[in-house]
């Protein structure tokens, strides 16, 4: 009779309220079809972003792809014509390239970026059936003249798929520190502007303690001096 009890457990599911939605990938023209809505920290497919002037935020300094567990990242930098720069600086990234075979999206590449020039969507329903369309070039993930993510033909975009990309990376810049919550630390983007932070965990940041300055370094002139006593009561 044990596998009876089985078939029970399977039978009571069907009169119990669903969890699930009517997701179909894209494929259908249901009005059925939907998202569930994704947490705003949550790591999709990359972008390179451009700044509000049109120019690329990627200088090609490489830092990506070296710090990137799963070597999926490919980076190789060029100089910028001085008549017509491509990004601001001497370099731009000439050749970028994620291979999405190998990327396990823990956004490394997110947090080395000194620039800003990639961050990931929301976007995670994208599958392929060639192994050449996985590796993503630069045209497929710079954004377009509308500050946009280009919309590739094995992508299920919907709205606000785009929207707040890292907001986890602005929220907690720069290392995590706590007391920046809630403040706009990144340049502005094209389409965009200055995307604003994700909403404070707190209503009122913490008081800053006697040794700390307003911006999160070290105070000199209130650090206490170490007591030779207590040193010395250490190291004995």
């Amino acid at each position: 009779m044990g596998y009876l009890h089985g078939f029970a457990v399977t039978l009571r599911q069907l009169f119990l309220p669903r969890v699930t939605t009517d997701y179909r990938g894209g494929f259908d023209d249901s009005p059925a079809d939907e998202k569930r809505p994704k947490p705003e920290r949550m790591h999709g497919r990359h972008v390179l972003n451009r700044y509000e002037d049109g120019m690329e935020k990627c200088i090609g300094c490489e830092l990506c792809a070296g710090v990137c567990p799963a070597d999926c990242i490919y980076v190789r930098g060029a100089d910028n014509d001085p008549d017509d720069p491509v990004a601001p600086g001497e370099r731009y990234g000439y050749v970028y390239e994620i291979n999405y075979l190998r990327c396990i999206h823990c956004d490394l590449c997110v947090e080395a970026c000194p620039t800003q020039a990639i961050t990931e969507s929301k976007l995670f329903e994208f599958s392929f059936t060639d192994r050449a369309d996985a590796v993503y070039t630069k045209d497929e993930l710079l954004v377009g003249d509308d500050g946009s993510p280009r919309q590739l033909p094995w992508e299920d975009w919907r709205p606000g798929d785009d929207a707040m990309t890292s907001g986890w990376m602005r929220a907690t810049s720069p290392s995590g520190d706590h007391r920046y919550l809630g403040v706009e630390a990144w340049s502005g983007e094209l389409g965009y502007g200055v995307r604003p932070p994700e909403s404070p965990d707190t209503a009122d940041p913490p008081a800053l303690g006697p040794s700390e300055s307003v911006d999160g370094q070290p105070d000199s002139d209130n650090t206490p001096e170490p007591d030779p006593g207590e040193s010395g009561a250490q190291h004995g």
